[in-house]
C-alpha cells in the first residue's frame, strides 16, 4: 500500500502565498495531481504534472499557481501566489503509482488553505 503524505497548507492573507508538499511512501509514481473541495462544492483539479514535468492547470489558477515535482523524493510540490479569498479549500494530493506491476490511484489525507480577507 502507498501513502501520499500532505503538508504546508495554512492560514494566509489575501495576496500572501503559500507551498504544498505532497510525497508518496514508496513505488513507481506517474501523473501526480493537487485538486481542491470547498464546503458544498465538487473536487476540482488545480494541477496536474506527469512524470516528465509536463504541467497542466484550470484556467482560474494559470499565471498565480505553479506544480513541479521531484522524482528522487517522489514528491510533488504547489506553489500558490496571490492567494485570494476564493482558493479557501481543502487541498488534496493525486497520484498514479505502480507496486510490483499493480497500478493504483492513491490519495492525500488533505490539507487546508484558508485566505483571510
Amino acid at each position: 500500500q502507498v501513502q501520499l503524505v500532505e503538508s504546508g497548507g495554512g492560514l494566509v492573507q489575501a495576496g500572501g502565498s503559500l507551498r504544498l508538499s505532497c510525497t508518496a511512501s514508496t513505488g513507481n509514481i506517474y501523473t501526480m495531481a493537487w485538486y481542491r473541495q470547498a464546503p458544498g462544492k465538487q473536487r476540482e483539479l488545480v494541477a496536474g504534472i506527469t512524470a516528465g514535468g509536463s504541467p497542466n492547470y484550470a484556467d482560474s489558477v494559470k499565471g498565480r499557481f505553479t506544480i513541479s515535482r521531484d522524482n528522487a523524493k517522489k514528491t510533488v510540490y504547489l506553489q500558490m501566489n496571490s492567494l485570494k479569498p476564493p482558493a479557501t479549500a481543502a487541498y488534496y494530493c493525486n497520484a498514479d503509482v505502480s507496486v510490483w506491476l499493480v497500478r493504483k490511484v492513491y490519495w492525500g489525507q488533505g490539507t487546508q488553505v484558508t485566505v483571510s480577507s
